[in-house]
């Protein structure tokens, strides 16, 4: 079992006892710190020194929720409680004007370290929508980039799940403690998340729930982990684009996917790129923008010969035969002179491959020309 007695631990139970108090800001601990000259054990000991003001401070800490919080960190040897002073601590948090004092972190917590692209958008996403969340999200893993999202449904499964079948990993920000999974539904993405090439993190306490507030909280800490936000798929009033301007706010770049102008999702797309953001259509248009190059970070040769091919399938006439909108069966069969039957059979390889996607109607288009 983990312990916190030693003199280093004892820093980090100082730190979450002042995250204890969460009536108290992050912000109005770090002042106070800096103005009285205090350390966090100064504050989270014998308040019988201390003045007034701060005295009212440190009764707030609550003992139960350090209780909790150290018995979950004692659970499991993948289980960190990172604070505020500590060094695996993400750097560019501290630029936050009120950063979390300590992160609650399950899984492979360097990745916290590593350089990060958010990919945030719809939960109630197109299938297509899904698909290039999921391909950009590849496409980042492979190249050294951690992927960063909220655990939502949606385009932020569908990065988490693209950025785990690449080499580097996820890192999955949460609007709840670090034992809650909201949406429950993501339960299994969560358990693959902390299992596998990623890290689950939030700055909410063991045992606390979802709450509506608890939301801009979280995407504060998506947009400040990441060199950027890529947004694939969000209406305009909608929390993707609020994380989105949070981004543009710390001067993080901001991408978007463009879309068609007759769907509601490619709306936040489309007026994040006129307020100045870079529309994007590979990974490529991302790394040159933050400055790594693929070459830099070793693309998978064979990667690039089965993206080749795939290419080359996608350019032939029945493919070409179905839209990015639902295609009718029958459309596809007439545009290639097939029986709707041959149309179906010849579609199930493009299934396969990814490339198409039966839906209710028809079939959509995922890739290809």
């Amino acid at each position: 079992m983990k312990q916190y007695t030693s003199q280093s631990n004892s820093e980090l139970f100082a730190w979450v006892a002042l995250a204890s108090a969460q009536r108290i800001s992050p912000k109005t601990w770090l002042q106070t710190l800096e103005h009285y000259q205090l350390s966090p054990a100064d504050l989270a000991g014998n308040a019988s020194s201390l003045p007034d003001a701060v005295k009212q401070l440190a009764d707030q800490i609550s003992k139960p929720l350090i209780d909790a919080a150290f018995l979950w960190q004692q659970a499991a040897d993948d289980r960190h409680i990172i604070s505020y002073s500590s060094s695996y601590y993400p750097q560019l948090l501290k630029q936050l004007d009120s950063p979390p004092l300590v992160l609650f972190a399950t899984g492979d917590s360097s990745l916290l370290r590593s350089p990060q692209i958010a990919i945030v958008g719809s939960r109630r996403a197109s299938i297509q929508g899904k698909r290039i969340a999921s391909e950009f999200a590849l496409g980042l893993s492979n190249n050294g980039v951690a992927v960063t999202s909220g655990l939502a449904m949606g385009i932020d499964s569908a990065a988490h799940q693209g950025a785990l079948s690449g080499s580097t990993g996820t890192v999955a920000v949460m609007g709840t403690g670090p034992e809650k999974v909201y949406p429950a539904k993501n339960r299994k993405l969560y358990e693959a998340i902390n299992n596998d090439k990623g890290v689950t993190v939030t700055e909410f306490f063991p045992g606390q729930g979802p709450k509506p507030w608890h939301f801009p909280r979280r995407n504060r800490i998506i947009a400040a982990l990441s060199l950027g936000t890529l947004v694939v798929e969000a209406k305009i009033k909608s929390g993707t684009l609020i994380t989105a301007n949070l981004a543009a706010d710390m001067g993080r770049e901001v991408f978007a996917v463009p879309g068609s102008i007759f769907h509601a999702y490619s709306e936040g797309c489309h007026l994040l790129i006129q307020q100045g953001a870079k529309l994007v259509t590979n990974i490529n248009d991302i790394l040159d923008e933050i400055g790594l190059q693929p070459k830099q970070l070793g693309l998978d040769v064979n990667e690039q010969n089965e993206k080749s091919a795939a290419n080359n399938l996608a350019t032939d006439k029945l493919l070409a035969s179905v839209d990015y909108d639902i295609t009718a069966i029958d459309v596809i069969a007439q545009r290639n002179a097939l029986s709707v039957s041959q149309a179906m059979a010849s579609l199930l390889e493009y299934e396969l491959r990814g490339l198409v996607a039966a839906v209710p109607g028809g079939y959509v288009k995922l890739r290809g020309k």
